[in-house]
């Protein structure tokens, strides 16, 4: 598994119930990406950096998205650049489905 991780420095710190109306507003574009598990949207403590925490099935459909026209929609809506972090997990613990899982 890959996870992405991505952040960007807001230009002016936002609440965290502004950070969730915004994050909601853009929720749906993110559903139906192929190869895309799950997007934990985030937001620093002081509210001055948002981003978010992708889980993908590989670093091909990770890249699929993240593309100029997704570096645009994200200078766009947030006013800054956004930066990726690539991780590998080759194990996951799920306490939900009680299991470990390996990649």
């Amino acid at each position: 598994m890959i996870i992405a991780m991505t952040a960007f420095a807001l230009p002016k710190p936002i609440t965290r119930e502004e950070a969730r109306t915004i994050f909601l507003g853009t929720a749906p574009t993110y559903q139906d990406v192929p190869g895309l598990l799950q997007k934990h949207y985030v937001l620093s403590e002081d509210g001055a950096t948002a981003g978010g925490l992708y889980l993908w099935t590989s670093r091909a459909a990770a890249e699929a998205m993240y593309t100029d026209a997704w570096r645009a929609f994200v200078r766009e809506k947030y006013g800054t650049d956004p930066t990726v972090t690539w991780f590998d997990s080759p194990v996951m613990v799920d306490n939900v489905a009680q299991k470990v899982l390996t990649y």
